[in-house]
């Protein structure tokens, strides 16, 4: 029986517990967004958002807690530069769980966990850029309808010589 035992185990050692939550950690956090079982993006939201914290504080003591922890270099870096960054007006809540259903294989139940700014702004990046490019195309079309209207029937091209035709005159013009 598992009475006032708080925390899921995933039926691993401590050791290897710990090290996945890092490893999950780390990838979160250079990817923005991970694909994994419920209960593991349940799980791993309390480490993810502890670091985040520490990144928000910006010590060198959080910096070498987190390095402890994360121990991924890039990760850490990532994580005290851009992320914290994102993240200094929020009180937590910095990560969100979306339920994607059953895993075919054994139905486990699936997540996606990501960080919640950097999927704001992924959205709103999307639409800026379509914008751009809709306002680029979209004075391309007016001018050819206005240019359209004003243009002159084409004449039909002039018919090229056969390569048969071309080729006996270039005999002849050689000989």
């Amino acid at each position: 029986m598992r009475h006032n035992r708080d925390e899921k185990r995933f039926d691993r050692t401590a050791s290897h517990l710990k090290s996945m939550m890092a490893n999950m950690t780390n990838d979160l956090l250079l990817n923005g967004r991970i694909k994994t079982t419920t209960p593991r993006a349940k799980s791993l939201r309390r480490y993810a958002e502890r670091m985040i914290t520490l990144g928000k504080s910006g010590s060198l003591a959080a910096r070498r807690r987190a390095m402890a922890f994360m121990r991924d270099k890039t990760a850490v870096t990532r994580l005290f530069s851009d992320i914290a960054r994102n993240y200094k007006e929020r009180h937590g809540g910095y990560t969100r769980i979306l339920k994607l259903g059953f895993r075919p294989g054994d139905a486990a139940h699936m997540s996606i966990i990501e960080l919640v700014e950097s999927a704001a702004k992924a959205q709103a990046e999307k639409p800026k850029a379509a914008k751009k490019a809709s306002a680029k195309k979209a004075p391309a079309k007016a001018r050819s309808k206005t240019a359209g209207a004003a243009k002159e029937p084409k004449k039909p091209a002039e018919k090229k010589p056969r390569a048969k035709k071309a080729a006996k005159e270039a005999e002849s013009g050689h000989e």
